[in-house]
């Protein structure tokens, strides 16, 4: 099946797949408005959001409510500290098996998952038991 993209989401998903890290939608908006193309910040929104239903964007949203986008590449695996905000990637997948089962079992098509654990990095953990927090 071919997919119809607007020049908006040719754009974004071009831009997408030059970058090796997540963006929130106002970094891609401010980024695209550098290079001169003109678009709006609902329009990145509504392209991103059309990019994630077509499967070809993954999104993660962070602690604080922020939601980042990538290039479907891989899915994500993320320990991320409350209190600094770090996230570091896991380069394991512990439940890529239970993926596998729940498309045969549902029928359903999975594009991508995320998981995310949360807590507080070494750093954070140390500073919070000597009472610095």
């Amino acid at each position: 099946m071919t997919v119809k993209r607007t020049r908006s989401q040719e754009r974004i998903l071009n831009f997408l797949k030059t970058l090796n890290d997540s963006i929130s939608a106002q970094d891609i908006y401010v980024e695209l408005r550098h290079r001169n193309q003109s678009v709006s910040l609902a329009t990145v929104y509504r392209a991103l959001e059309a990019l994630k239903l077509e499967g070809v964007v993954q999104v993660r949203t962070l602690a604080n409510g922020e939601s980042l986008y990538s290039c479907l590449k891989q899915d994500r695996h993320h320990l991320t500290c409350l209190q600094c905000g770090i996230s570091l990637p896991l380069d394991e997948c512990p439940v890529h098996q239970l993926e596998v089962e729940l498309q045969k079992a549902h029928g359903f098509k999975i594009f991508y998952h995320t998981l995310e654990f949360f807590g507080l990095c070494n750093k954070c953990h140390l500073l919070q038991q000597n009472g610095s927090v």
